[in-house]
């Protein structure tokens, strides 16, 4: 490297605003600058001193500089990044080719780069870099090692050390406080593991050993790998003979000393063979094999063949995992077609094979894998894992004992590639640090500390969009609201109130806060909020507790014209869209009250009506009037990929900061998206009347445990109702195309097969007037309006009666039921009927067509009269037409995940639970309904706020003790007599709630006491008459 004082020289070909004061050479090919504000690394180009200009860093002389064989090879563009100071977070001291050369800069948008240098460059670099960057991240919390920089990982015995240890990262795993894959992440980070590098790639686990059941019990230690010992002791047979070879080694020139394993657990190839089917990587995997695939029986094909072969099969096969295993299903996927070959089997290569219990789907077996890692069993074993990989037992004795001995040119210090003066053999050795991968750092020199399983029920992952990384505050996962949703507790009054329509809800630090429509908050204090909508179309920014602007700049109309929609992902950057269709991204100066364009995003023909932002991806996400949304990248301010296929206007937009997934709703339609745009299942919320609009207003997710199946998205409406949709797989038949339902013109209505509960008869005998949930899985629920339990479906139940026994041809049938359709209207109180509607989405079979009218593509669909029915959650009937798979019989459908002949799986989101009270239009004791206009968590994920169009904010928590007020409940001021003998209530006569059903009866009425197993009331508790029969009966 060489330092030049003139910055003139590079100004001339790197246009800049200021001189830069620094310059260095990276070893891996480019030119590195330090400046007054940010430092500039230039890809594949070196300053030459005597031509005074930018040359290529081919031209270097290979004598007195490595050259990677990469940088030979490539002819990639020159490519310039820059960095401002104070975005930079950290910066770590890394290895290079093991040896201490390199710097790893992280910076607070996600980008990181690992920079190489000459051996006594780096630490000067280093130094300016500690001494300039003044965001770099001292707080345990927003650090990317989980710890302050000045920790260490492991702590010495004393007091003193016990109480700064509390701290560390490894005592906040041991507490509970990080999940596991959060915790390994840390340790790879710390180890000097890194993404930018090939060759010290994160490595994670194997985790399980079963990859044949349908169904993976996480409760049998059978399903999981023996985490005390190395991947190459995993079987008998293979360990006796790596014992063999190290008791028996002898190297006749005394250089190599004895070892259980010559490959690795991880290389630059491993990594490369695991993600060969997604880009860069494939690159990668054809360089290093010399321009070709490798062999099809030797590429990565099949989940259970890899670990196979890495714990029994393949003696030259001793690896572990990556974590894209945990969280990345796209690498499993072979979407760019690649043409991988056949094995000699006559199998062509394509997906990964999945085993039987992913359900075919790679989200699944993400997902799976995920929870298989985060459980009791792992939690309780990782940390023999651990001292395998990054503690005592990696080297010496102790490695020895637990057959852990890999090549001594795999381990940091046992060699110097400077100091080898034989090129050949310099060569050689670089070309096996390269080939054949390198031991992390040795973090532990003691047997580390095993996880505390009292406290490790208290663990999720809550997201702080304001840090460098997720900071985990732990609630226990018994009070997550979406176990939960039928036994949610509401408020009874508002907890919040604004003047107008409620815009956005927030919790922060324990309080509360919401704000109007037409102003959003300013992370990460969230104590000022923008606001638009002016009659000047000006923007401006005001504090919190007050409604006079600090800060008003009416520059924005000359811009983009009328705001519609208006996002603020930090405290420096406002995202705004409207009439124009033009998504404007600014940076806002606080100190200097300036408002500066970044980027002008162009892509939608109409105008935009919402805008979500994640800092977590990276991305903005707007929807547009042109029934589209466009994913765009928030730091480049680039196009990255559209939405289509929605049936309206996009009206609301929300994205997942920990899985990436977005959300679009579209007039009635909810559609659920991946980070890369593709479809993953959509749903008509329309239920009920039809002569009542449930346009979405607004969407919202659950972002805590994503491992977790019960997260919910919730959609609120114009209806006054708030509902929670999940995603769950459905056996569907295999001739289905893309999850296309077949038309009932197509194919008669026959009875379902093998139905997995036989509902109760009782249920329907009570319908309107016991409130209980039909635990029978897979029933249908009916529409959501008093009409829907009408005497009008006593026409329809004739006729599906005719069609299951025979009486009259299939002709007259689906003429009936053409007739039927023909004189439906809009404001026909008929009830609605079961779709299935002919659609690219992937859409329930069960659910309700659209209240738009009807088309030729759709066809009715009548239920079963012995169908089991949800039954209302008030007098007014407002249950909904959707498949519901209540939580108590989950573990029945545990056994029934076997895969029936001729079916395949099929994602869908299925409808979980709504809550109704005080806005629903629908409820007769509702005085004040209004339409859901705003949706929010709490960090905890104890409690749901809605905010309606009335500017109130209610909640819905977790109850302490189930058998409290609860959303079924009918308000006592909307009971005037006793649900059940009809006497008016006095002074004298007490109200009292059925628990199950949530009416209002007198005491004589309520007098009878029982269990509430599906509300989780295991002690006796008030009942009904009505209701306390059935809960026997049930049991």
């Amino acid at each position: 490297g060489t330092h030049y004082s003139s910055a003139m020289i590079v100004c001339s070909y790197l246009v800049r605003l200021e001189p830069f004061t620094q310059h260095f050479l990276r070893l891996q090919g480019g030119h590195f600058d330090l400046a007054d504000r940010m430092f500039h690394s230039v890809k594949e180009a070196w300053l030459s001193a005597s031509k005074h200009n930018m040359a290529d860093v081919k031209e270097l002389i290979p004598e007195f500089f490595y050259l990677p064989e990469f940088l030979l090879n490539s002819r990639a563009m020159r490519q310039c990044s820059k960095f401002s100071y104070e975005d930079i977070r950290e910066v770590h001291k890394r290895r290079y080719l093991l040896q201490p050369m390199a710097l790893e800069v992280f910076s607070g948008d996600g980008r990181n780069y690992l920079l190489a240098f000459p051996r006594k460059v780096r630490n000067k670099v280093y130094q300016r870099f500690m001494a300039t960057a003044t965001g770099i991240a001292d707080s345990a919390q927003q650090s990317v090692a989980g710890q302050k920089r000045t920790a260490n990982v492991e702590q010495a015995t004393g007091l003193l050390s016990n109480l700064i240890g509390e701290t560390s990262v490894t005592q906040r795993w041991v507490r509970g406080e990080i999940s596991n894959f959060q915790y390994l992440m840390h340790l790879n980070t710390l180890a000097g593991r890194s993404y930018n590098d090939l060759m010290q790639y994160p490595v994670f686990p194997w985790i399980l050993a079963d990859y044949d059941s349908e169904e993976l019990d996480l409760c049998d230690p059978s399903t999981f790998r023996d985490f005390t010992k190395p991947m190459g002791a995993q079987s008998p047979e293979r360990l006796e003979q790596f014992k063999k070879r190290f008791k028996e080694w002898d190297d006749p020139h005394g250089e190599t000393p004895p070892y259980h394993y010559g490959t690795h657990y991880s290389s630059a190839m491993i990594v490369c063979s695991y993600l060969v089917r997604l880009e860069p990587f494939t690159q990668h995997f054809l360089r290093l094999q010399g321009g070709h695939f490798d062999l099809a029986d030797r590429m990565f094909h099949s989940v259970k063949e890899a670990w196979l072969s890495a714990s029994k099969h393949n003696m030259a096969d001793v690896k572990e995992l990556i974590p894209e295993f945990f969280y990345l299903p796209e690498f499993l996927l072979n979407a760019n077609q690649f043409d991988l070959g056949s094995k000699q089997s006559g199998v062509s290569l394509g997906d990964v094979v999945l085993p039987p219990w992913a359900k075919q789907d790679p989200r699944e077996f993400i997902r799976m894998h995920r929870n298989a890692l985060e459980c009791d069993f792992v939690s309780q074993n990782l940390h023999h894992w651990i001292d395998l990989v990054f503690g005592y037992k990696q080297q010496g004795p102790p490695a020895i004992e637990s057959v852990n001995v890999f090549h001594h040119l795999f381990y940091e210090g046992n060699v110097d590639i400077y100091n080898i003066e034989d090129p050949l053999k310099k060569n050689a050795t670089i070309g096996f640090i390269n080939n054949f991968g390198q031991i992390p750092k040795q973090l532990f020199k003691k047997p580390h500390p095993s996880k505390k399983m009292g406290n490790n029920n208290n663990r999720t992952s809550v997201i702080d969009t304001g840090s460098l990384v997720q900071v985990f505050t732990l609630p226990q996962p018994e009070r997550l609201f979406f176990h939960h949703l039928d036994n949610l507790r509401p408020s009874l009054q508002p907890i919040r109130e604004v003047k107008t329509p409620v815009g956005q809800i927030l919790h922060h630090d324990k309080v509360v806060l919401a704000v109007e429509q037409n102003k959003v908050l300013v992370p990460p204090s969230y104590n000022k909020y923008v606001a638009w909508g002016f009659a000047d179309h000006s923007l401006r920014v005001g504090n919190y507790d007050s409604d006079k602007a600090i800060f008003v700049c009416e520059t924005v109309v000359q811009n983009s014209g009328e705001i519609v929609a208006c996002v603020c992902p930090s405290a420096k950057l406002i995202v705004t869209a409207g009439t124009s269709s033009v998504v404007t991204v600014w940076e806002f100066e606080p100190r200097k009250k300036q408002l500066n364009i970044k980027h002008s995003l162009y892509a939608h023909t109409e105008a935009v009506t919402c805008l979500a932002a994640s800092t977590a991806y990276n991305v903005i996400v707007s929807g547009s009037r042109d029934c589209t949304a466009v994913i765009w990248d928030l730091s480049r301010g680039v196009f990255v990929r559209q939405l289509r296929g929605h049936a309206g206007p996009v009206a609301a937009v929300a994205v997942n900061d920990l899985t990436g997934d977005i959300a679009t709703c579209a007039a009635t339609w909810l559609h659920l998206w991946s980070i890369n745009g593709d479809e993953l299942a959509s749903v008509n919320t329309c239920v009920g009347r039809a002569d009542r609009m449930q346009q979405i207003l607004c969407v919202a997710f659950s972002q805590t445990h994503e491992w977790d199946a019960s997260n919910v998205i919730m959609t609120g409406s114009t209806d006054g109702v708030t509902r929670m949709w999940s995603i769950e797989y459905v056996q569907v038949p295999a001739e289905e195309k893309d999850g296309l339902c077949q038309s009932i013109k197509e194919e008669p209505f026959t009875k379902p097969a093998e139905p997995i509960v036989k509902p109760l008869s009782i249920h329907n005998r009570l319908v309107k007037q016991v409130n209980i949930s039909n635990e029978s899985a897979g029933s249908l629920i009916k529409s959501g309006s008093e009409s829907s339990l009408s005497e009008d479906n006593t026409t329809r139940r004739s006729s599906m009666d005719r069609q299951r026994s025979g009486e009259g041809s299939s002709k007259e049938w689906r003429s009936e039921q053409q007739d039927e359709k023909e004189t439906c209207s809009d404001t026909d109180e008929s009830p609605p009927v079961v779709a299935v509607r002919r659609r690219r989405s992937r859409v329930h079979g069960g659910f309700r067509k659209s209240e738009g009218g009807s088309s030729a593509d759709n066809e009715s669909l009548e239920v079963d009269d012995n169908a089991g029915m949800r039954t209302s959650k008030s007098d007014t009937s407002l249950t909904d037409s959707f498949v519901i798979i209540p939580d108590a019989r989950k573990r029945t459908l545990h056994s029934q995940n076997s895969l029936r002949p001729g079916f395949k799986w099929q994602r869908q989101l299925v409808f979980k639970s709504k809550l109704t009270m005080h806005t629903a239009y629908d409820r007769k004791d509702n005085a004040e309904p209004a339409s859901i206009t705003a949706l929010a968590v709490s960090k905890d994920h104890r409690t749901v706020y809605v905010g309606d169009a009335r500017g109130r904010v209610f909640s819905w928590s977790v109850c302490e003790v189930p058998g409290r007020a609860a959303d079924h409940w009918l308000k006592d001021e909307g009971a005037d007599f006793c649900a059940g003998c009809k006497i008016r209530f006095t002074i004298y006569e007490r109200k009292h709630h059925c628990r199950n059903c949530g009416q209002v009866f007198c005491s004589k009425c309520s007098r009878f006491e029982s269990e509430i197993s599906r509300l989780r009331i295991l002690k006796p508790v008030r009942v009904c008459q009505i209701c306390y029969s059935v809960l026997k009966s049930d049991k």
